[in-house]
C-alpha cells in the first residue's frame, strides 16, 4: 500500500478522489502508525514519514469513505513524568468523523499490566477498541439556513435524543430513540405545538459507558463520558442499527435540518472538560497515548496524576495549543459542517481555567470571541466545576454568553415551597438577575432560566418528593443531591389523594408561569409538560430505560395544554421577553405593589413573612426598539403572586392610565384570558388563590 507525504492539515482524516490524507497531533511521539482495517478486522500499519510542528501526516491513495482506522504512537512511556506512550494500545483518532463499534473493557486497553500502575503492557488492545471512519461529504443541505432566533424569543427545550422518542407511539419502531426519529412528523409536531424555538441536546458526541456502569449492568445514558469530539453517537443512529456504520453523520445532518425547516434550532450540550479516559489507572483509549501532558491537565508536584475539576479524574489542558486547537476545531465543525445553532458547555469554568483560577480572559474565550463563525452561534455556560477554587462563577462569564442561572433555580424552588423570606430574591430572578449580569453590562438574556434540568428531579417529581429514590443507580442512593429544594405536597411519592394531586397541579402550573413569565431565557425540561416523573430519581445518568425515558402514554394533557397556551401568552407580550433591565419604579417601567395595592415599602420587601406581590410592567416606558428602531409597544400587565397557602384578595393598585384590567392567566384553575375571571379597574378586588399567579393585561392605545 502505498504512502504519500499529505498535508498537516486539516485534522483528521480528509477523503478526495483520488484517497485520504490523515493527519495527527503529538508533539511527543518518536514515530507513529496509521492502522487500516479490512472488512475482516486484518491491520495493515504504515509509518507516517512526514511531521510538521507536531502534526504527523500522509496521503493513502486508493482509501475513500468507509475505510477504518486508528493509531499506535512510538515514544517515551514514564508515568511518572506524565509521558503514556505505548505502541500495543490502538488508538482512536481525536478528530474522527464517525466511530465504529465500542470499547470492549479489560486489561487489553489499558497501558500498564494488572496491580503495576506504572509499569508497561504489552497486550494489543486493538481487538477491543472501536474504530475511526473515514466519512465524506455527500448531503444535499439544499436550502437550509439556521433559524437564528433572536435571543428575546428564544424557549429552550433540553431533551435528550433516545429518550424523547423511545416509547412515542408516533414515532416508527425502527426510528426510536435516534436521530432519525427526533425528525419525525410526530416528534416535530409535538415541538411546534408546544412553541419552543430551540431544543438543546444533552451530549451527542461519541461516548462510551465505563466499566464500573458496566459491571452493574448500566449505561451511561446521558453521555457525558466523551470519547469523540467529532463524531455524533453511533448508539442514537437508525442508519447504524440498520448495519450502516457512518450513516449517523447524514442522519444527524438530515435531523437538523428538519428541525430548522420546523423553525428550531438546535444547540449541542458539549463536554469540552474532560473525557472518558478517566484518572491515573485509566484505559489508553485515544489522547492519552497520544500526547498526555497536551491533551489533560497534570499534576505539576506529581505528573503521574492528573488535576480533576470536573469529578471525573481527568480535565483537559485548554493552557496547552494543541487542547485548544481541537476544541475550537470541533465547535467550526458543528457549525460550519453539521449546522448547529450553539453550545451548551458542561462545567464550563474548567474551559476558563488558568493556573487553577477561573480566568473571564482566558486563552478560550480570546478565542471564541474573535472566531467569526464561533462567535455568531449561541453560547452557552454551566458556570459552576467541582474545582476547589473558583468553582462557583455565575455571572461571571463574558460579552455573547449566556449562563445557566443556578440562583433563579434554587430562588423559585424555594419561594414556592414556602420557604419564609424568600420574596426579594423571586422579585430579582423575576426581572432577570441585573444584580448578576447588571453590573457586567450585560442583559437579562444572559440568564438561562430553569427550575428542572436533566440533573435533579422533573417538574412532577419536584412535586412529589422530598427524598430522592435513586436505589437502581447501585450506589445505596448515595449518588445525587441531597439539596433539591423539594415539597412533595403532603404526601411522598405516588397518591390518590384528590388533594394532593390537585395542590401538586397548581404547584406545577405555578412554578411553569413562573419560568414563562420571568425576564431572560426560559428552558424547560424535556417531559415536564407532560408530567413526566423519574420515580423519584434525582440522578438518572445511568439509567438507559423506562425511568428515563418519557411515557408518552401517560402524558398529563391538561398540563401539556397550559405549557402550550403559557409558551404562547409569553410570544404576544414583548414586555416579557424585553432585553433590557426594569428601571425600576424612578422610571416607572416596573412597579411593586402589596396585595393591598399600596407600593412596597423598603420594611415590607424586609418582612420575612410576606409570600405576596404584585408586579407592574410599563409596556411603553423605555420600550425596546426593533431593527429600525421603531419602538415595541406592548399592553401594560400586572402580575399578582400569592405564595401563600391560603387566598388572598388583592386590591388592584391605582397606577397607570385608568383602566380596566382583562385576566390574561390564572394558575389556580389553568384558565387563560377572560376564561379566568372579569377583572376590574383600579381599587378593584381580585381573589388570588393558594399558592398561584394571575396575570392581567390593559390594553392601552398604540401612538
Amino acid at each position: 500500500m502505498e504512502l504519500w507525504p499529505g498535508k498537516p492539515f486539516p485534522l483528521g482524516a480528509t477523503p478526495s478522489k483520488t484517497g485520504t490524507n490523515f493527519a495527527v497531533a503529538s508533539d511527543i511521539a518518536d514515530s507513529v502508525l496509521l492502522c487500516l482495517f479490512d472488512d475482516s478486522g486484518h491491520e495493515a500499519q504504515l509509518q507516517l514519514q512526514e511531521e510538521d510542528g507536531g502534526i504527523w501526516h500522509g496521503f493513502v491513495p486508493g482509501v475513500g469513505p468507509g475505510q477504518r482506522y486508528g493509531y499506535r504512537v512510538v515514544g517515551p512511556y514514564v508515568p511518572q513524568r506524565g509521558l503514556r506512550c505505548n505502541a500495543n494500545k490502538l488508538l482512536l483518532d481525536p478528530y474522527a468523523r464517525a466511530i465504529d463499534g465500542d470499547v470492549t473493557w479489560g486489561d487489553d486497553v489499558m497501558g500498564y499490566p494488572p496491580g503495576d500502575p506504572d509499569g508497561y503492557s504489552d497486550l494489543d488492545s486493538a481487538p477491543c477498541m472501536p474504530r475511526g471512519l473515514v466519512v465524506g461529504d455527500s448531503f444535499a443541505w439544499g436550502r437550509d439556513r439556521p433559524p437564528a432566533v433572536p435571543y428575546s424569543d428564544t424557549v429552550v427545550y433540553e431533551t435528550h435524543v433516545k429518550g424523547f422518542s423511545q416509547l412515542h407511539p408516533g414515532v416508527p419502531e425502527a426510528l426510536r430513540g435516534t436521530y432519525a426519529g427526533l425528525a419525525t412528523p410526530a416528534a416535530l409536531k409535538h415541538l411546534r405545538s408546544l412553541g419552543v424555538t430551540a431544543v438543546e441536546l444533552l451530549p451527542v458526541h461519541h461516548h462510551v459507558t465505563d466499566v464500573f456502569l458496566r459491571s452493574k449492568g448500566l449505561d451511561n445514558y446521558w453521555g457525558y463520558s466523551t470519547l469523540g469530539f467529532f463524531a455524533p453517537h453511533a448508539g442514537y443512529s437508525a442508519e447504524v442499527r440498520a448495519g450502516r456504520p457512518g450513516g449517523q453523520v447524514a442522519e444527524f445532518k438530515a435531523m437538523v435540518k428538519s428541525l430548522h425547516t420546523a423553525g428550531i434550532e438546535v444547540i449541542l450540550d458539549v463536554v469540552f472538560n474532560h473525557t472518558a479516559e478517566g484518572n491515573h489507572l485509566g484505559p489508553t483509549l485515544s489522547m492519552r497515548g497520544l500526547d498526555n501532558a497536551a491533551y489533560y491537565r497534570l499534576d505539576a508536584g506529581e505528573p503521574r496524576l492528573y488535576l480533576d475539576t470536573t469529578g471525573t479524574g481527568n480535565s483537559l489542558n485548554v493552557e496547552s495549543p494543541v487542547c485548544l486547537r481541537l476544541i475550537m476545531d470541533s465547535l467550526r465543525y458543528w457549525v460550519g459542517e453539521m449546522h448547529v445553532d450553539g453550545f451548551r458547555f458542561d462545567l464550563a469554568v474548567a474551559l476558563a481555567r488558568d493556573h487553577g483560577g477561573f480566568d473571564a480572559v482566558s486563552a478560550f474565550f480570546d478565542l471564541v470571541t474573535q472566531d467569526p463563525v464561533i462567535s455568531q452561534v449561541k453560547l452557552i455556560a454551566e458556570p459552576w466545576d467541582v474545582g476547589q477554587q473558583d468553582s462557583y462563577d455565575l455571572g461571571r462569564f463574558p460579552d455573547m454568553w449566556s449562563e445557566w442561572n443556578g440562583k433563579y433555580r434554587d430562588s423559585v424552588r424555594d419561594f414556592w415551597r414556602g420557604l419564609a423570606g424568600t420574596l426579594p430574591e423571586l422579585a430579582t430572578r423575576l426581572t432577570g438577575s441585573s444584580d448578576l449580569f447588571g453590573p457586567s453590562h450585560r442583559r437579562p438574556n444572559a440568564s438561562i432560566n430553569f427550575v428542572t434540568c436533566h440533573d435533579g428531579f422533573t417538574l412532577r417529581d419536584l412535586v412529589s418528593y422530598e427524598r430522592k429514590r435513586n436505589e437502581a443507580n447501585g450506589e445505596s442512593n448515595a449518588d445525587g443531591t441531597n439539596d433539591d429544594r423539594s415539597w412533595n405536597c403532603g404526601v411522598e411519592g405516588p397518591t390518590d389523594l384528590p388533594a394532593v394531586i390537585e395542590l401538586r397541579a397548581r404547584q406545577s402550573r405555578a412554578i411553569l408561569a413562573t419560568v414563562l413569565l420571568s425576564l431572560g431565557v426560559p428552558m424547560l425540561l424535556g417531559g415536564d409538560e407532560i408530567g413526566r416523573t423519574q420515580q423519584g430519581n434525582n440522578n438518572a445518568f445511568c439509567q438507559d430505560n423506562e425511568i428515563s425515558w418519557y411515557d408518552w402514554n401517560a402524558a398529563d394533557s391538561d398540563l401539556l395544554a397550559f405549557t402550550r397556551r403559557l409558551v404562547e401568552l409569553r410570544g404576544r407580550h414583548h414586555v416579557l421577553r424585553r432585553s433590557r433591565f426594569v428601571t425600576g419604579a424612578m422610571q416607572g417601567d416596573i412597579q411593586w405593589f402589596t396585595p393591598a395595592g399600596s407600593p412596597m415599602t423598603d420594611s415590607d420587601w424586609r418582612a420575612g413573612w410576606t409570600q405576596s406581590v404584585v408586579a407592574y410592567f410599563d409596556g411603553v416606558r423605555d420600550a425596546d426598539r426593533d431593527d429600525r428602531g421603531r419602538p415595541m409597544l406592548d399592553d401594560d400587565l400586572l402580575l399578582l403572586v400569592n405564595g401563600w397557602w391560603q387566598p388572598l384578595t388583592f386590591t388592584l393598585p391605582n397606577v397607570g392610565s385608568p383602566r380596566t384590567w382583562e385576566y390574561e392567566l390564572d394558575t389556580l384553575s389553568g384558565l387563560f384570558g377572560t376564561a379566568g375571571g372579569s377583572g376590574g379597574s383600579a381599587g378593584a378586588p381580585i381573589s388570588v388563590g393558594p399558592r398561584s399567579v394571575v396575570l392581567l393585561k390593559a390594553t392601552r392605545t398604540k401612538v
